[in-house]
């Protein structure tokens, strides 16, 4: 007879042997995360092929840094510029990739810890929604198309995702177990003790994950560099090479039609173009100093699209629409057909700090704005002129600007070629004497005739100033802030200066606290563009400060700030420190 502790103890002992022992391994975290990225990997990858395939769709990345663009607060905006200056977008597309790789990470590892698959296809369905949501709201986009190919992308990246799930070592480890059974008192003949079949090694289970993984991501940079490789000369690419622009005007300061006679003609403008910029830019000898006219390529860049719109010219037209008396639309062909001229002007961001490199000096081939408007006949009242892109940005300027005797142009040209698509192809605005901001229009489609207080552009509401007259500037090219320099040999100390409209009549350079030198000032082709200056200065040894200042053809000195770009530009005089070593 047995006493109860013994009856329990076998009891006990019979209902272990006949309950399967579990070898589960515990999910690891980097297990997810690595499932999660190569997921959100594969899903940004396949928009980049589409980006490839197709002109009109944009990479999901683009769309939705286009749309933090459009809804960012604009002290965000703002920052980023002065931060990042024309590398602002690149910055963007790669804090967007980054954010969505640590999100899809954190889907996986979330999958991993609640061993369920609805995290990931939650997200992966956000995924799509946004997507496929700041893809579609793209003027240039189809809808359609745009929610497709966000669909499929969050399907592809739910998908891999999944997968790898299923490859990781936990999911394979847990699978298999041991089963051990003993025998019964109460059954004599029951079989002896047994073990299932080993489980498969876990190093086998981690090499068939990690393959699993590097394969994703072989996906994904193959997916990105096939992208790249199909997407051939856009039809925008295509049509400019084609475009023929020698037989333009070559660069003038008169006035253009209903102005008046600016008093900066000048008796050069029936000089060819480029014998006219050999003799302005004599002072391209003093190296690191900036070229009279600025190369397409070296050209700022500054607006909201993250990626540059290719506007094929056959499917595009300019509107003249509003408070006029005769609304009409032009092709490319229409404007290619008119009297193009050149005009040199120099254009600014506003955002461009004292001193900055957000500026250039270019010649632009067009039409003037008079031209083009008075067939359409502006109506009484129409004291606002607002430009539209194909991206739907804005800016307006007042319409009185046209009559002051400014260059105010349609552009089709930038230096003697086909405006680039980087900067406006088919046409933009070019308005002398404006920040960019209110007047530099790319891409442009419509042209818009409306009161002053009935539209605001892009950023006035932004919290800058709706009207945008440019500032006089003058900055140091040469030497570089922080070099050193030798004593008691002659240093050129040169850069450009400019005031659109007014022109430039002196500049002025001062070393410490010492008295303001008059500078050496290079040619111009009129007072819409900048000048280059030069000072030749003996250095002795020690620190010093360089500081320069324009006076502009009014008599004005150059305002001595400092003041910030917000609202209206920047103001201030351009200072740099160098050191002059010991003799």
């Amino acid at each position: 007879m047995s006493d109860g502790s013994s009856q329990t103890a076998a009891s006990g002992a019979t209902r272990n042997a006949r309950s399967p022992r579990r070898l589960v391994r515990q999910p690891g975290a980097s297990v997810g995360l690595a499932a999660g990225m190569a997921g959100a990997a594969v899903a940004l990858s396949f928009g980049e092929l589409m980006d490839g395939l197709f002109d009109s769709i944009p990479s999901l990345v683009v769309a939705v840094g286009e749309a933090l663009v459009d809804y960012s607060p604009d002290w965000a905006v703002k920052l980023s510029i002065e931060l990042f200056g024309e590398k602002d977008k690149a910055v963007l597309a790669i804090g967007i990739v980054g954010v969505a790789l640590v999100i899809g990470g954190l889907l996986g590892t979330t999958a991993m810890w609640q061993r369920s698959h609805r995290a990931p296809l939650g997200g992966f369905a956000a995924f799509a929604l946004v997507g496929g949501w700041t893809a579609a709201r793209n003027p240039m986009s189809p809808f359609i198309g745009s929610w497709i190919v966000a669909l499929c992308a969050a399907a592809l990246g739910a998908g891999t995702l999944l997968l790898l799930l299923r490859l990781a070592p936990h999911a394979r480890a847990g699978a298999t177990s041991a089963t051990t059974t003993a025998a019964s008192p109460d059954e004599p003949d029951a079989a002896p003790p047994s073990e299932t079949a080993a489980p498969e090694p876990l190093d086998t289970n981690r090499r068939a994950f990690l393959v699993g993984v590097g394969g994703a991501g072989v996906a994904a940079v193959g997916l990105v560099a096939l992208g790249r490789g199909v997407r051939g000369p856009s039809a925008a690419e295509t049509a400019r090479a084609s475009i023929d622009l020698s037989g333009a005007s070559p660069p003038t300061t008169a006035a253009p039609p209903g102005a008046t006679a600016t008093p900066s003609a000048t008796t050069a403008a029936q000089r060819s173009l480029m014998s006219q910029v050999a003799a302005l830019d004599t002072l391209n000898e003093v190296a690191g100093i900036s070229s009279y006219l600025t190369p397409n390529d070296d050209f700022y860049r500054i607006d909201t699209a993250l990626t540059v719109p290719q506007v094929d010219p056959a499917n595009w037209s300019l509107s003249f629409t509003g408070m006029v008396d005769n609304p009409y639309e032009l092709t490319l062909d229409d404007i290619l057909a008119m009297d193009l001229s050149e005009h040199v002007i120099t254009l600014s961001c506003v955002s461009n700090r004292v001193g900055g490199r957000l500026v250039g000096n270019a010649t632009w081939t067009g039409i003037p704005l008079v031209t083009l408007l008075e067939r359409a006949g502006v109506q009484p009242g129409a004291d606002q002129v607002v430009g539209r892109s194909v991206d739907d940005w804005t800016a307006g300027f007042p319409t009185d600007l046209l009559y002051d005797g400014r260059n105010a142009i349609l552009a089709v040209g930038m230096n003697g070629e086909p405006l680039p698509t980087s900067h406006g192809f088919p046409a933009r605005l070019v308005v002398a004497g404006l920040y960019g901001y209110v007047s530099a229009v790319k891409w442009i489609e419509e042209i818009n005739l409306t009161t002053w207080d009935g539209f605001d552009g892009y950023w006035v509401p932004r919290g800058w100033s709706k009207r945008g007259p440019m500032k006089t500037q003058s900055r140091i090219d040469v030497p570089d802030g922080g070099d050193r320099l030798a004593p008691g040999v002659p240093a050129a100390v040169a850069g450009i200066a400019w005031a659109p409209t007014r022109g430039i009549s002196g500049v002025e350079l001062r070393v410490d606290d010492g008295p303001w030198q008059r500078c050496e000032m290079g040619e111009a082709l009129g007072d819409e563009s900048w000048l280059q200056w030069h000072l030749a200065w003996t250095p002795t040894p020690g620190d010093h400060t360089l500081q320069v200042r324009a006076i502009d053809g009014t008599g004005m000195t150059q305002p001595q700030g400092p003041k910030d770009p917000r609202p209206d530009g920047a103001e201030g005089w351009h200072r740099i420190n160098v050191r002059v070593d010991e003799a």
